[in-house]
């Protein structure tokens, strides 16, 4: 009978010690950081003059004013399919190439069959990064008997991420596999050597979307990074 009280004196005061700690309910679901992909594909065809690797004038003109006015730009993921036999399809791939690459923009060959004649099929891929809604203090602060990590830890990776990143694309797949372009590399190299360095333009250029408010609780939104228009 004594051990009987003893037991019973043991769970009441383990339900009341047990009622008197906070039960941890947060999780990250609450308040995801994670970084937002929304990607876009566009397609253009064009023509090269019968026979030749040379583009016609008026789509040479009209590649040129795409990649100026920012229609197609460095940040994009370019492929081009073109028609012809494996000799006038490199050359084709480098004229279009040769051209992009003025303004700074890469692009990659795939091959593909049922081209037409004398054209060529340009994929322009462009991702948005939204980044997450930082500074995150959605989970209350104070004693966290669940040992819980803050609700705002990883905030500041993801958000960098976000912000640094060259190519937003690069976050949603990787590169095609295939030689690097040279140009580039050497390009930057060369404007090292020669103080000419290009100082990087202001978030604005960039294909980074406006950061959303930070969640109920927080001390107000943490400063996001420009917007690009997702042409």
């Amino acid at each position: 009978m004594m051990n009987t009280n003893r037991s019973l004196l043991a769970l009441t005061l383990a339900l009341l010690i047990g009622a008197c700690a906070p039960v941890t309910s947060y999780t990250d679901a609450e308040a995801p950081k994670r970084l937002k992909l929304d990607s876009a594909t566009t397609q253009l065809d064009v023509h090269f003059v019968p026979g030749t690797a040379n583009l016609s004038p008026a789509d040479a003109v009209h590649l040129r004013q795409l990649a100026a006015s920012g229609g197609i730009n460095q940040a994009d993921r370019v492929t081009i399919q073109a028609a012809g036999g494996p000799d006038l399809v490199k050359q084709r791939v480098a004229s279009v190439s040769s051209l992009l690459l003025h303004y700074g923009i890469i692009i990659s060959a795939e091959s593909v069959a049922n081209v037409p004649p004398n054209l060529a099929h340009i994929e322009v891929g462009r991702t948005l990064v939204t980044l997450p809604a930082c500074p995150n203090w959605s989970k209350p602060s104070g004693t966290d008997f669940g040992n819980q990590p803050s609700s705002n830890f990883g905030c500041a990776t993801e958000s960098n991420l976000g912000m640094m990143v060259a190519n937003p694309s690069d976050l949603a797949s990787g590169l095609p596999v295939g030689a690097p372009a040279g140009h580039p590399a050497a390009a930057a190299v060369t404007r090292y050597l020669n103080d000419k360095v290009e100082l990087p333009t202001a978030n604005t250029a960039l294909p980074v979307a406006v950061q959303s408010s930070a969640p109920q609780g927080g001390p107000g939104p943490a400063t996001g990074a420009g917007t690009g228009g997702s042409q």
